[in-house]
Order: C-alpha cells, then sequence, then structure tokens
C-alpha cells in the first residue's frame, strides 16, 4: 500500500496531466488524495514542492515505461525504434499515471509563460531526451549503419518533434489508429537513413 505522501503525489501526477498545474487547487488535490490539509503540509511546504515530486515521479514512470529493453537492443537505430514503441505501446496509454497525457507536454506548455523556473525543469528533462537520441544516432553512424552525411542533432529534433506531435494529436482525438500511424511515420524515416 503506498505511502500518504506516494499517495499524495501519484493524485497530483493525474491531477497535473488533465488540468495542468496551475488549473489544480491543493483542495483539488486534497479531495483526490483523501488527506487534510495537515497531512498535505506535513510532506510538501508548497505546491511547488509538491510540483518537483511529481516530475520525479513522472521521469521515473517514462524511464520505466519508454526505455524498457532498450539496454537489450544491440543495434542503435533499434534503440531509437524500441523507444518510440514503447512511447507508444506502453507510456501514452498509461490512463493509471498520466489519464490526460503526456504530463510533459501538458507542463511544458502550460508554464512556458506563467511559471518560467517550473517550465525550465521539464524542458531538461526534453535536452536529456535529445541528448540520449543524438547519442544513439552517433553511434550508428560511428558503425556505419547510418549515412555520414546525416546531421545526428537535426535527427533527433525530428524524432522529438515527431513525439510530441504524435501525442499532441492523441491526447486531442484519443484514436489509437493515429498514434500508431504518427510513430510508424516516424520509425519508417529512421529505417530510411540507414545505410544499406
Amino acid at each position: 500500500m503506498p505511502s500518504l505522501k506516494e499517495n499524495i503525489i501519484h493524485e497530483a501526477l493525474r491531477l497535473f496531466s488533465l488540468k495542468g498545474f496551475s488549473s489544480t487547487s491543493i483542495t483539488d488535490i486534497l479531495e483526490a488524495a483523501g488527506v487534510s490539509k495537515g497531512g498535505f503540509y506535513n510532506h510538501f511546504r508548497s505546491k511547488e514542492d509538491l510540483f518537483y515530486a511529481v516530475l520525479e515521479r513522472a521521469r521515473q514512470i517514462w524511464r520505466e515505461k519508454v526505455l524498457e529493453g532498450v539496454d537489450q537492443v544491440d543495434d542503435p537505430i533499434g534503440k531509437i525504434c524500441l523507444v518510440l514503441e514503447n512511447y507508444r505501446d506502453s507510456y501514452l496509454i498509461d490512463f493509471e499515471n498520466i489519464p490526460g497525457g503526456c504530463i510533459f507536454i501538458t507542463l511544458a506548455v502550460e508554464l512556458a509563460d506563467q511559471h518560467p523556473k517550473l517550465a525550465d525543469a521539464v524542458n531538461h528533462g526534453f535536452s536529456g531526451f535529445k541528448a540520449m537520441i543524438t547519442g544513439y544516432l552517433n553511434q550508428a553512424q560511428k558503425t556505419g549503419d547510418l549515412r555520414s552525411t546525416v546531421s545526428a542533432r537535426a535527427v533527433a529534433e525530428m524524432v522529438f518533434a515527431g513525439m510530441l506531435g504524435a501525442s499532441v494529436m492523441y491526447g486531442i482525438n484519443k484514436s489509437a489508429d493515429d498514434l500508431n500511424h504518427a510513430i510508424e511515420a516516424v520509425i519508417q524515416y529512421l529505417k530510411e537513413l540507414v545505410r544499406v
């Protein structure tokens, strides 16, 4: 059974994914978690303090779901394809934790103007993800699997943009078919870059 603190984080994660940070009140979180104000403030100094705990939990869930099995794949392009498949097949459909869709996109868009410090914390994860994809692409170029004329950084940006677009559209229409087509298009794009 989760601790009171873990339950507060879980319910806040769900609410932030559905309503965003600013539109979720402390009262909303208290009601969802079934906790008193005192119980909340025993664990968190403020809503912003809770935000960072939620962000860390969201990152943990993302790593568990999106990176599952990646270390067992030798081929760097295969690693990226598995990341994309896991994002589609495991992460985006995790309605227990993120019923509103990818929480990082929700928060990044909302917080950019209202809470730039919090937005920077979210964007740090985006930078890390793009660096990981760039690293895999650089490995593929070293092994000769990816054409040397390809810009690894530009391709990483395309992969990232493709994932964002697929996630946003899935959040709007909840169409598994559209999500599948969008992710498959990114995978096909990657495969076409592979040296034959």
